[in-house]
């Protein structure tokens, strides 16, 4: 197994491998950036200072779905905070409250170390350092081209010192290659200018913002929650010098108030959306009254859910009905539309703690505070000759210039695949083994399993995307939006199913029984609705078994599993091929594990009502005792 990412996205998705795999696997995580393990852009140390926190509560920030407050009970009991400053130090986390993001690489380094103790005898984790820059598909599986860590660094860019070139060959590859960035057009000619910042969320740009003189001028471009991170930054360090907030539409996104939970609203269909599309102009007006109307019911309807957050659950509430509604929009307007709303639909979708925002807003509330939010477009940075920049700003009532001594630029994330410069995109889509997303233009071509589809529609083989990669088919098949569509929440779920997919074929693949899935899949595919006695027994223990952390409760639970497998007996239904039953057994262990992973990723009920739901046991990284006893 090769894992090209081992920021979020890979180091989850190396850990469920690691806990599911029942056989010798060697997994392999690549990652170009060795800062960047276990972290990633979002979550490296060097690129999060400790006023960096989490836009959402501490409790929704567990790398387990089916535990959700894994991450606060690691940060309170088992995080090593000898190196935290005081106000971090002497802190109690609790599920509403903020938490630090540069801590997170720690519990990610340590789930992962953990998942590696607690593998079975032959699965093993190998950490390489080097980036992926080709591809090529074998009946074999995946041979993968590795620029290797030379002397002198990666030899991949312009000028660059000559490549180290290694060849891998993978049975399997998950791409979990993260944000890619865009270079952004205004700034052309000061990418390399000393007070233009390209990436804040680097060291350098760190740097760069906690060394700015108090009174200095900044002009942050964006207004959304990575700009936020920018200006509170400078705030809490003392800033006193205007701090400009540029954004195109001027959305500026809510504060979660006190004590907030997360919940999972149901709500009827917008029938209105099922409407023929007509227009955008028409689509629009039919979504704002079936939006206000949606949001006046759960005021009415919910009065427990503080007005601050309504529109949270308004479109967690949609998000089932939004396939539905986006089949009738043509493409080519439903690209315009996310464009035009993309910032809205994002802050729709989520808030942001208390700690980020108040230092914020108390800067903005005066007349004479230092932050000032403008609205308009980026037309153009320039630089003169005192060494500081000036931003031409298009704003609806005319154009302004903003002088600053410093540019910070929070636009740029490249969605569209066609546009990335890196040689593993380039040479993947010119061969066909990745395509763009058709319908949204986000994001690359999958199935609902998250393998790569080519030209045809067809899979090109075992490669398999988490993350940022399907944030296009997220939205057309799931209807999530916003930062839902790639984030952790949607990453959780994903790194699951990806995970259990690949050790369910390649185990089939070693009993020979991989060209007989396809068949067996259709015959037994009503299993589980049919109530067949001792599959939700069997599909229930196999939950528990995805969800044990330890080793020794993982191997008592999966021979429970195969005991209620057996126990089945005769099943008339499925065809022929699977009449022995050596083959039935084993067969049918992969619908149970197909059945387990639809519910530990059900996304219709929150985290803590799936462990209801599910019986999972409420100490941590366990299976009930009942089910341990042997």
């Amino acid at each position: 197994m090769l894992i090209v990412g081992a920021g979020l996205a890979g180091t989850a998705t190396a850990i469920r491998l690691l806990r599911f795999a029942r056989r010798p696997l060697e997994v392999v995580l690549l990652e170009k950036r060795p800062d960047y393990r276990s972290a990633g852009v979002a979550y490296h140390r060097e690129g999060n200072p400790w006023d960096h926190v989490f836009n959402i509560q501490a409790g929704r920030m567990s790398l387990f779905r089916e535990d959700v407050l894994d991450f606060v009970r690691w940060a309170n009991l088992e995080a090593d905070r000898r190196d935290w400053p005081a106000q971090w130090a002497e802190h109690e986390f609790v599920e509403q409250g903020p938490a630090p993001r540069r801590i997170f690489q720690d519990y990610l380094i340590e789930r992962l170390a953990e998942a590696r103790r607690e593998a079975c005898p032959g699965v093993v984790l190998v950490e390489w350092d080097g980036e992926a820059v080709d591809m090529d598909v074998r009946p074999a599986g995946v041979d993968v081209t590795v620029c290797r860590l030379s002397a002198s660094g990666f030899g991949t860019g312009p000028g660059a010192e000559p490549t180290l070139l290694s060849a891998l060959s993978a049975d399997h590859v998950v791409l979990a290659t993260g944000l890619e960035l865009r270079e952004p057009p205004y700034a052309a000619e000061v990418l390399t200018h000393p007070s233009f910042v390209r990436n804040p969320f680097s060291e350098a740009g760190v740097r760069k913002l906690v060394t700015l003189p108090s009174e200095a001028t900044v002009a942050v471009v964006g207004s959304v929650l990575s700009a936020y991170d920018s200006a509170g930054l400078l705030l809490r360090q003392g800033h006193t010098g205007r701090i400009h907030l540029i954004s195109r539409t001027g959305t500026m996104f809510r504060t979660y108030p006190a004590g907030h939970e997360h919940g999972v609203l149901r709500l009827p269909c917008p029938r209105a959306l099922l409407e023929p599309y007509r227009n955008r102009e028409e689509f629009v007006a039919r979504v704002r009254s079936e939006w206000e109307a949606a949001c006046s019911t759960v005021a009415r309807e919910h009065p427990g859910v503080h007005p601050s957050v309504i529109a949270e659950r308004v479109a967690k509430a949609w998000e089932p009905y939004l396939p539905e509604v986006i089949e009738r929009i043509p493409s080519a307007e439903l690209r315009l539309l996310l464009d035009e709303f993309s910032t809205a639909i994002a802050a729709f979708r989520v808030g942001v703690v208390e700690y980020t925002m108040a230092v914020i807003e108390r800067a903005m509330h005066p007349a004479d505070g230092p932050v000032k939010l403008v609205v308009g477009a980026v037309e153009r940075v320039t630089p003169v000759e005192s060494s500081r920049l000036v931003v031409s700003v298009a704003t609806a009532e005319r154009r302004q210039s903003i002088e600053a001594d410093l540019v910070v630029s929070h636009f740029g994330r490249e969605w569209d695949y066609s546009r990335v410069g890196r040689p593993l995109w380039r040479n993947l889509l010119r061969k066909g083994i990745a395509v763009p997303h058709e319908r949204t233009g986000r994001g690359l071509e999958v199935d609902a399993q998250g393998t790569l589809l080519g030209p045809d529609g067809e899979p090109v083989g075992p490669i398999s995307a988490v993350g940022v990669p399907r944030e296009g088919d997220e939205l057309v098949r799931n209807g999530r939006t916003g930062a839902f569509a790639f984030n952790l929440a949607s990453i959780k779920n994903q790194s699951i199913a990806v995970a259990a997919r690949v050790v369910a074929e390649l185990e089939l693949r070693e009993d020979g029984l991989a060209q007989d899935l396809a068949q067996f899949h259709g015959g037994a595919g009503d299993m589980e609705d049919a109530g067949r006695g001792g599959f939700e027994e069997a599909v229930l223990l196999e939950v528990r078994r995805l969800a044990t952390r330890a080793r020794r409760g993982r191997e008592l639970l999966d021979s429970r599993v195969d005991a209620c497998i057996r126990a089945m007996g005769g099943l008339p239904d499925l065809p022929a091929l699977a009449k022995d039953a050596f083959r039935r057994d084993r067969l049918m262990r992969v619908v149970v594990n197909r059945a387990a992973v639809g519910r530990l990723t059900d996304v219709s009920v929150t985290p803590l009502q799936l462990r209801r739901q599910l019986g999972i046991a409420d100490e941590p990284g366990t299976a009930n005792a009942e089910d341990l006893r042997d």
